[in-house]
Order: C-alpha cells, then structure tokens, then sequence
C-alpha cells in the first residue's frame, strides 16, 4: 500500500470526521486503526459518498469512521431450519471472507442473507445448504430448481448482455454488498493507474472462470477492440507468479481474494494493490427464471435486505467481518 503521509486525527466513538488536507483513507486507517491497510472499514461506512473516487477524499468531506469491531455473535436464526424447509438456498465454503463454514457467522454474507431472511415479510423457514463445487451450483443446482435460490455471484450487465448466460437464466437480487476489483502490481515496476488510458497496452491476469464484464464495459471496450490484453491463467497463484516473472502488467481479483493470495504466497513488499479500483461489482442471491414463485422470493427477500440495511446491524455485521479480515491476514 501507499507510504503514509499526513496523519488524519480520527477518533472512535465519534460520528463523523472531518477530512483535513494530506488525508487519504489509507491515512485515516493508519490514524484510527494503526494500519492503513484497514481502509476498508472506513470505505464500507462510507460507500455511496466513496464509490466514485474511492480514495480520493477532499478536505472539509465528513466521514463516519466506525469503531474496530468487537466480537459480537450471530444473530439468531429461528427460521433456518436443517430439515422441512420451505426455501432451500445453495452456497460454498472456502470463499472468505463472504461465505464458509469456518469464519466466524459461516462469513459476512451467510449473515446478511440469514438477517435479511429473518427480517422479509411473511417469513417462511428455510435451509442453506453448502457445496464446494461451485460449478456445480447454477446448473444443475438452481436451473432445475434442486434448491431455490444461491448467494453470493456477481451480476453481469444484462441490459448490455441479455444473452448472457446468467442474465437469460436467472433473476438477481439487489446488492448484498458491492466489492471492489483492484489491480495488483509488482512495487518496483513504478506502475501508473491514475486513468483508463493507463491502461491501454497492458496485460491483466484473471485465472480462468472469472468474469470479464467489467473490462468491456461501455466506454471501455478493452478486450473487444484490444485495447487490454487479458491472460488467464488456471489459479490465483498463477497469476501472481506471471506477475513476478514480467508476463503480465498486473493481476486483478476483489480486494480481498489478492490480500488473502499475497499472504498465503509471500508476497508482502513485492507486490501492492494500485490505490485506486479497478471496477467495484455487486454479490447476489439469484434464482432461476424457471422458478413459479421466483419472483414472489426475491421481492420477499430484497424488502428483508433493504430493512436491513436500514437498521444499524447492517453495518455491524460488515464492520465485524472486515475486522476479522485483516487482523487474519496481519497474523502469522
């Protein structure tokens, strides 16, 4: 991340700060949370007045800056039931820190879609069943409608792409929470990313089976013009270590999923993520077209999340699982 510059004087337990000239949100994080790579904690509090710049504060904004979390549990969920259900829903595990078995909550957004359940009009019970072979979970899983509905999957642009495979198939929830897409640099390359034209000519790695809706996304048309090169590659890992080898620009995975890689393979100090994103893209519960109370389910389901997100528990839940997050990702 970036060296620390101006030292922002946050203070938990307030409502709002107040951006001073030289602050940036990595110097705020550094302020408030001694480590500026907690940025996300303030970014999540602060996420429709950020979204367009992201990094890019201006002195006199005001920003709320929440407190670390604590350790509080899971909400109750009385209507979850193993057995009898009458809506089945499909994840995986291994998805940190969103969603798996492991993580405190079964992940942030086993907790928000369990809130939102809780929270719908006319609640009704319902099970969640996990599968870690996520090929498996839109067909045949949802398309032949084993289970109901499946979280978390980004949603492309179907109005641009309405033959899209998930576009035509399914129908999607509102956002549970929009991520960021960053890309990932080697540090002594000196790589410049301060507009799209930056990028023109380089190569971006994603491993295979990742979407690409972002790079061809109106006003950018990079890989149907060829403006961008983009490489796959069969992993995470691989791609860093095209990175390392000079055979790619850069790498671009969600913020999360390249902290956690450059953690697991070493990379601390060699490789960093521009500051600032690449693409931001939603995560949603979706449900197959085929489904006769599809659309009964989703609009149950999204007045449950918009309740929620209404309410301060919302924020508490992302606020605690980004904490878990990066006190992970800062441990040996």
């Amino acid at each position: 991340m970036m060296a620390i510059g101006a030292q922002a004087q946050a203070q938990c337990g307030t409502d709002a700060y107040t951006v001073k000239p030289g602050d940036t949100v990595f110097t705020i994080a550094q302020a408030k949370y001694g480590d500026p790579e907690k940025w996300t904690l303030i970014y999540y509090a602060n996420e429709a007045a950020l979204q367009a710049s992201v990094f890019q504060v201006t002195p006199g904004d005001v920003l709320d800056i929440p407190c670390e979390p604590g350790s509080q549990q899971a909400d109750a969920t009385p209507l979850r039931v193993e057995t009898g259900a009458e809506l089945k829903l499909l994840t995986g595990s291994n998805y940190e820190p969103f969603t798996d078995l492991a993580w405190p909550g079964e992940g942030m957004l086993t907790e928000i879609v369990n809130a939102a359940m809780e929270t719908t009009p006319d609640p009704v019970t319902y099970s969640i069943t996990w599968e870690n072979d996520w090929s498996k979970h839109l067909f045949p899983g949802l398309d032949s409608k084993q289970f109901d509905m499946g979280f978390p999957w980004y949603k492309p642009p179907c109005d641009q792409m309405p033959d899209n495979e998930r576009c035509a198939n399914f129908h999607f929830s509102d956002p549970l929470v929009e991520v960021l897409l960053m890309l990932f640099v080697r540090s002594d390359e000196g790589f410049k990313f301060d507009s799209d034209d930056d990028l023109l000519g380089k190569s971006i790695c994603r491993p295979h089976g990742f979407l690409t809706f972002d790079l061809d996304r109106p006003g950018r048309d990079w890989l149907q013009n060829g403006k961008v090169q983009l490489v796959r590659a069969n992993n995470e890992a691989e791609c860093f270590d095209k990175l390392l080898a000079g055979e790619v620009d850069a790498v671009s995975l969600n913020v999360f999923l390249g902290a956690q890689v450059i953690k697991e393979q070493g990379l601390q100090g060699r490789v960093v993520a521009m500051e600032r994103p690449l693409s931001t893209a939603g995560m949603h519960v979706i449900i197959s077209k085929k489904h006769w109370r599809g659309t009964t389910f989703l609009y149950r389901f999204n007045a449950g999340l918009a309740k929620l997100k209404e309410s301060d528990r919302y924020a508490e839940i992302v606020n605690k699982h980004l904490g878990v997050f990066w006190e992970q990702i800062k441990s040996n």
